[in-house]
Order: structure tokens, then sequence, then C-alpha cells
């Protein structure tokens, strides 16, 4: 069973349907997951519409930013709290949703700013690339084997230390240019990045089947819809890298 729950997700993991009341109670559905991903999702959205609107609208910049800097503070805060609480997800979700909003439309607003129209570009291939892995999943065509998750699992920790030593590293002067830059080696590094996030999306689709059919307790859709968007999250934020640099290039 620990093999069929593993999943890359930190928010996801083999380890989260331990001692969650399986069996008792009501019980985890894929109707309810969806709709509780769908309210993240549209407080996400709200959040985000009010601090792109200061960025881009208002002479004063600055306070978009500043809110942007709360959301991703306060966002990591919630999702660790999350995680460790998967029983308060119901209401600690919906708060990580918003602040995280306040960071994504603070950080969109400033890419477009620089390069038109690249916002609404990440929006639209995050969400299709989300369906159309949805599709492959739900028709067999990406199976889930432990081969699979292994190799998902292994690239996103690597990126994860790699980031981890690339912020360390900042402090004492040490840059890594050629990779974060828009040049050939830049762009073939965001191009691996995003297709271990949407991978991620695979895994996170495996373990939402994997809780409805074992019966894990209610509380787990709003965990399971949070652990979704985490992987959202960081799919469109490296799609927007991504894109960033390649107009760049142009």
């Amino acid at each position: 069973m620990a093999d069929l729950l593993r999943t890359s997700n930190p928010a996801l993991n083999d380890k989260i349907f331990q001692n969650t009341g399986i069996g008792t109670g009501e019980v985890m559905t894929l109707n309810g997951t969806v709709n509780k991903t769908g309210v993240l999702l549209l407080l996400v959205v709200v959040s985000a519409a009010y601090t792109w609107h200061l960025y881009l609208n208002s002479n004063n910049p600055q306070l978009a930013m500043g809110l942007a800097i709360v959301g991703v503070i306060g966002g990591l805060v919630f999702a660790l709290v999350t995680a460790f609480k998967k029983t308060w997800a119901g209401v600690t979700a919906p708060i990580y949703a918003l602040l995280e909003g306040l960071a994504l439309g603070g950080i969109s607003a400033m890419f477009e700013s620089k390069y038109h129209g690249i916002a609404i570009q990440a929006v639209s291939l995050t969400f299709g690339t989300m369906f159309v892995l949805l599709l492959a999943y739900r028709s067999g065509l990406i199976p889930v084997t432990q081969n699979f998750r292994l190799g998902v699992i292994a690239a996103t920790g690597g990126i994860a230390v790699f980031y981890l030593v690339t912020i360390v590293l900042g402090f004492f002067g040490v840059h890594f240019t050629s990779v974060f830059g828009s040049g050939p080696v830049g762009i073939a590094f965001s191009v691996i990045v995003v297709i271990v996030a949407a991978l991620n999306l695979v895994l996170d689709f495996d373990f939402i089947e994997t809780g409805v059919r074992v019966g894990a307790p209610k509380y787990m859709e709003w965990y399971a819809a949070f652990g979704l968007m985490v992987t959202l999250i960081w799919l469109y934020l490296e799609i927007l890298r991504l894109l960033s640099k390649m107009r760049d290039r142009n």
C-alpha cells in the first residue's frame, strides 16, 4: 500500500494516509475534492487580481510587491501548518490560497509590465498542461509505476536541493548566471523543471484517486486540493520563468 500512496509532492506523500482514520465517518470523494480545488482556485484568482490591479494600475507598485512578499512568507507558513496538521486543511488551505494569490498577482504583474501578454500565456499553458495530463492519466497513457514515481521524486528532490544551494551560495556572491539566464543552458534547465513539475501533477492525480479508493476521511478532500494547488502554483511560476527567458532571446 505504501508504494501506491507515494508522490513527490511534499504535501502529498506516501505517509499521508497513515493514522487518518480510514474507514470511519464520512469519506473522501472525487467530486468533493474537485469542488474544493475549485474553491481554492477561485480564492487564488480573487486575491491575485487585487495585487495585479495595485501593481499595474496604481502609482505605488511597491505596495503590491509588499503584499506579494507577505503572500510568499504567509503562504509558506500556512503550507507548513497544513502539511503538519492535515485535519486543519479546511481552514488553512483557503488561507494559503488567498496568500499565494497575493504573491502570484504581484509577481505576474511584474513580469507583465516587462513582457506584455506573458501572464495569460503562462496561465493558459498551466491549465492546458493540467488537462492534457489528466486525460493522459485517466486513459492509461501514463501508467504510474514504481519506477515512474521514484524518477519524479528523485528529479523533484534534486531541483529543490539545487534551488536551496543557489540561495545559500548567493549570499556569498556565487551566482549561476548561465542556469538562470536566457541562454541555451538557462532555457534547457527551465524546460526540464517545467517537465518535472508537470509530471508531479500525474502523481497528485494518482494520490487523489487512491485516497478516494481507500476511503480516506472527508477532510482529506481539502488536503488533496491543497496539495494539487501547491503543484499548480509551482508549475505556473516555472512556466512564467521559461516564457520570460524565451522572450529575452527574441
